[in-house]
């Protein structure tokens, strides 16, 4: 099956043409400027510079699917819709309430689905910051390709990259969208009930800012896990956001650490 198929994403946010289309004039005027013929491309631009879409500022999770698996924490056995292996079962049939509110289930593969708030920022030019509320979470989102992952954690290791739509030569197209591939993870939950991933799990997110007719501003994650001993299948889910005007709501609260 096709990544297309697998995100059913949102449409892509068509708010940044301002910021695209101002990038794109810059690349016009470097290559009028070019001798006859030869041609010149855009100047290279760092990731903070060169973001299609604006995902900075507060945003909060609207909760418009699954309800019952992620504003509430679910029985133990319900694990209704996860495509899980039978070792996986006898892990997570091995949870019991004492165990609610435990950091695993804030690891990367389920740390989106949280019913929080996220504050992303930009550390420096190459790294896209997300805080969460719920479980007080830091994920680093990193555009540098050759950034050495540090030991299996939580949150893991995260490349980051822009993908636009395809462009002429020295051209930039408006739009686009963030894709974000993380591994090095430490084992966790995709559910707070205790649906595990293992530390071989690979996460591969996609970003798509929107803006509603109202003028609301939106972003869609699309979150792919793939994990061959826990999962028969990937699992593929979709989670929405909604720009706040501040961080008045803003309200970290840690998780449990492991007992």
């Amino acid at each position: 099956m096709s990544t297309s198929m697998l995100r059913g994403r949102a449409p892509l946010f068509v708010g940044a043409v301002m910021l695209a289309a101002a990038i794109a004039s810059l690349g016009h005027q470097v290559n009028a400027q070019a001798p006859a013929g030869r041609g010149a491309a855009a100047p290279a631009l760092s990731p903070w510079a060169g973001a299609p879409i604006d995902l900075t500022g507060y945003w909060v999770s609207v909760v418009n699917e699954d309800w019952r698996w992620r504003m509430v924490t679910p029985p133990k056995g319900d694990y209704a819709s996860v495509p899980m292996t039978d070792e996986a079962r006898k892990v997570a049939d091995t949870w019991d309430v004492s165990k609610d509110g435990q950091c695993e289930a804030y690891g990367a593969a389920a740390l989106m689905r949280m019913p929080t708030r996220l504050h992303i920022t930009w550390d420096g030019d190459n790294v896209l910051k997300i805080d969460t509320d719920a479980g007080q979470q830091t994920r680093r989102l990193q555009f540098d390709r050759n950034a050495q992952a540090a030991g299996r954690s939580l949150q893991g290791h995260s490349i980051a990259e822009w993908e636009r739509p395809a462009a002429g030569r020295g051209q930039v197209a408006p739009g686009g969208n963030l894709k974000v591939t993380t591994n090095n993870l430490r084992a966790g939950w995709l559910r707070k009930n205790g649906v595990p991933y293992s530390e071989n799990a690979v996460v591969t997110e996609y970003y798509d800012r929107f803006a509603a007719p109202n003028g609301d501003q939106w972003f869609t994650v699309t979150t792919i896990v793939d994990d061959p001993r826990y999962l028969n299948q990937p699992f593929v889910t979709s989670s929405h956001f909604k720009k706040e005007p501040n961080g008045s709501k803003w309200a970290p609260a840690a998780c449990k650490a492991t007992t």
